[in-house]
């Protein structure tokens, strides 16, 4: 069955394309076009002059619909799938903060049956954030599970959990060089988290395959006294790195929206990308948090002491409004940060996070408010408010 969307803003990897149309068959995009003349027998889908942007690529997200991905359950990987699905992100990576190894291995068990049994579902895979952290940037991690990388443990993870796409580490620990090389070789994405690191260490890590850095400016010092001498910190050492890519929670809170913009004018829209790192209660009515630790206010999750940040409740979509009117960022490159960077970090660029010909069917509708009113995922309509006051 053929669907047409004309009549709308397309963002292409060329720019903005104005009253054109995208042609989709089955879950692929199989025409983007600057004609939109109605192709007969198709589903004619208006978009009345609204944005049509590629689906969201969601690098960290611990949960939402509030339930957990560390829950390590099928009802629980679903249901936060599905919840943050109904807000722009197309496909997901489905994020585990420190765990203990029974519980990693239970997760990657769920991911990979989901994902052998419906090979259209968003869920892309896994990323483990932790445990291999630094206890002084511990945040909201459990400190007792934090320890320095271990090979005798995590050989036997990355050999055995194929779901697994990416996993977070600070570099100064001891082994944690080896730990970077030996994710690497398993086509496993090494990332800078929770850590103390100076340029030494960060530069070391790089070169081991650490070429991304999680929830940057969060868990990291910047420049600093020890004394009377000057340092730089962790962010610096990312900013004098060219080609290590970020990624910033953009939900206004974890990152000010003047250091959202400043992180955008200095990686470029190609090597930063937006996430929300949200927790269970995110997409949902829920106001408990999976974590008896941590307590919701004003727009943001903490530990109840306050003593630190502990993740977000925002969504894909909260993520593009933030960049757009609080950051400054054009829209073209606020929808690129949350779709195109985030599959070319990932590896998935070839079929996802752009609207091109032989690509897999996700996009979404933005109208001028910059709400969605309509998303395809693999070709399937999951919302379509456009014709809706």
């Amino acid at each position: 069955m053929l669907t047409q969307i004309i009549n709308g803003r397309i963002l292409t990897p060329q720019g903005w394309l104005k009253d054109g149309s995208i042609i989709l068959r089955d879950e692929k995009i199989l025409e983007v076009t600057n004609c939109d003349l109605a192709i007969i027998g198709a589903n004619i889908i208006d978009a009345r002059g609204m944005y049509i942007v590629p689906g969201g690529i969601e690098m960290h997200v611990h949960g939402g619909g509030g339930r957990d991905f560390q829950e390590g359950l099928e009802d629980a990987f679903k249901i936060a799938t599905e919840s943050h699905l109904l807000h722009g992100t197309t496909s997901l990576y489905a994020t585990l903060s420190s765990s203990t190894v029974p519980m990693i291995m239970a997760a990657a068990e769920v991911c990979e049956k989901i994902m052998e049994e419906d090979p259209k579902t968003p869920l892309l895979g896994m990323h483990l954030e932790g445990h291999y952290l630094n206890t002084k940037k511990a945040g909201a991690q459990q400190p007792g599970w934090l320890k320095d990388p271990d090979p005798n443990e995590y050989i036997p993870i990355l050999e055995n959990a194929k779901c697994l796409k990416r996993w977070d580490a600070a570099p100064e620990l001891p082994g944690a060089t080896q730990f970077g090389k030996f994710c690497r070789a398993k086509g496993v994405l090494p990332s800078i988290a929770h850590t103390e690191a100076n340029y030494e260490d960060v530069y070391a890590a790089f070169q081991a395959g650490f070429t991304h850095v999680t929830h940057f400016y969060n868990a990291m010092p910047g420049f600093h006294n020890k004394r009377e001498y000057k340092y730089e910190g962790t962010v610096e050492s990312v900013y004098l790195i060219d080609d290590m890519t970020i990624e910033c929670v953009a939900d206004g809170i974890h990152v000010p929206p003047t250091i959202l913009r400043m992180a955008y004018k200095i990686k470029g829209v190609e090597r930063m990308a937006l996430v929300t790192d949200a927790l269970a209660v995110a997409a949902s009515d829920c106001q408990t948090a999976f974590d008896p630790r941590v307590i919701i206010e004003n727009g943001v999750c903490k530990l109840s002491d306050r003593s630190a940040l502990a993740g977000s409740i925002a969504t894909m979509d909260r993520l593009i409004r933030t960049a757009v009117k609080q950051a400054e960022i054009p829209l073209c490159d606020a929808c690129r940060m949350v779709s195109e960077t985030p599959a070319r970090i990932m590896g998935v660029l070839d079929r996802k996070g752009t609207l091109e010909r032989n690509k897999d069917a996700d996009i979404l509708i933005l109208d001028d408010d910059l709400d969605v009113r309509a998303i395809w995922q693999m070709g399937r309509m999951i919302k379509n408010e456009i014709n809706m006051n």
